[in-house]
C-alpha cells in the first residue's frame, strides 16, 4: 500500500508491520540521463516488487536527496551533508515504527547514500524500536553490477527499460566522449579525487551506449528479485533481544 495514496484510516487497517522506504537522489546523470534518476530507478525497482510480493507491505514515499556534494559542480545537484541524511533516514523510519511498521527495508538507488544507509540502519537496529536494513538495487544484479558506473550502461539500460522518454538518447554519443571509465583517480588502491568533475568531464563514468531496454528489462527482474527475497526474510526473521545477545 502506498502510504502516498492512502488514507490514515487506510494504515489504521493494515496487518503488517512490514515497509520499504524508497532513498535516492537529485543529481547530475550526464548530458542524457535526468537529474531525478537515482529516484526513478528505486521506485522502479521498489514499485515491481511490490506488485510480485505475497504479503503486505507499506510504501512510504521517496527520500529524494542524498548524500551527493561530490556532483556539485554540475548544475541542479541537490545534497545534505551524511549527519542530515542519516537523521532524516532514521526519523523517518521511527515514524513507520510508531504506527506498527517496524520492519523496513530501505531501498536505494545512489552509491552515495550506501555508507550512511549502513550505519543508520545499523543504529536503528540496536537502539530504536525497529529493525531496518538497507538495499541498494544496482548491487544486487549479479555480474552487471561491475559495469556500474554513473550515469553509465546499468542506469541508462533501466531507464530505458522504465522512463525511456527520459533518456536523450541524441546525447549519448556526446555522453560517452566526455565520460571517465572508472569512478576516481586512482594511485594504488587509494582514490585521490573527491569531487566527480576531478575525473569526468561530464559526469559519466562508462558508456552509457552499452545500454538498451533488454538490459535493463533484466536488470530490474534480478533487482526485483533480490528485493523479494529480503523482504521475505525481512519479515519473518525473529530478532534477538538484547538479553539474548548477551548471553552469547
Amino acid at each position: 500500500m502506498d502510504v502516498s495514496s492512502a488514507t490514515w484510516t487506510d494504515l489504521a487497517d493494515c496487518e503488517t508491520d512490514l515497509a520499504v522506504l524508497p532513498v535516492g537522489s537529485t543529481e547530475q546523470h550526464g548530458p542524457h540521463a535526468p537529474l531525478g534518476t537515482d529516484v526513478l530507478t528505486a521506485e522502479a525497482v521498489t514499485d515491481r516488487a511490490l506488485e510480485r510480493v505475497d504479503r503486505e507491505v507499506i510504501r512510504a514515499p521517496v527520500i529524494s536527496v542524498g548524500v551527493a556534494e561530490e556532483h556539485r559542480h554540475f548544475p541542479g545537484t541537490m545534497w545534505v551533508s551524511p549527519d542530515t541524511f542519516r537523521a532524516y533516514v532514521r526519523e523517518s523510519i521511527a515514524s513507520l515504527a510508531h504506527h506498527g511498521f517496524d520492519r523496513v527495508v530501505v531501498v536505494n538507488g545512489h552509491g552515495g547514500n550506501v555508507d550512511a544507509l549502513r550505519e543508520v540502519t545499523a543504529t536503528v537496529t540496536r537502539q530504536d524500536d525497529a529493525h531496518a536494513v538497507p538495499f541498494t538495487w544496482f548491487e544486487a544484479v549479479g555480474d552487471h553490477a561491475s559495469d556500474m558506473g554513473h550515469a553509465g550502461p546499468l542506469e541508462t539500460s533501466l531507464l530505458q527499460h522504465c522512463h525511456p522518454d527520459l533518456i536523450r538518447e541524441g546525447r549519448l554519443e556526446a555522453a560517452a566522449e566526455g565520460a571517465s571509465e572508472r569512478w576516481g583517480e586512482w594511485i594504488g588502491r587509494t582514490n585521490l579525487a573527491v569531487d566527480s568533475a576531478e575525473f569526468t568531464d561530464n559526469g559519466v563514468v562508462g558508456d552509457p551506449r552499452a545500454g538498451s531496454d533488454r538490459r535493463g528489462q533484466e536488470l530490474l527482474e534480478l533487482a526485483t528479485t533480490a528485493l523479494l527475497d529480503l523482504l521475505e526474510a525481512v519479515a519473518t526473521r525473529e530478532r534477538p533481544t538484547a538479553a539474548d545477545l548477551d548471553r552469547q
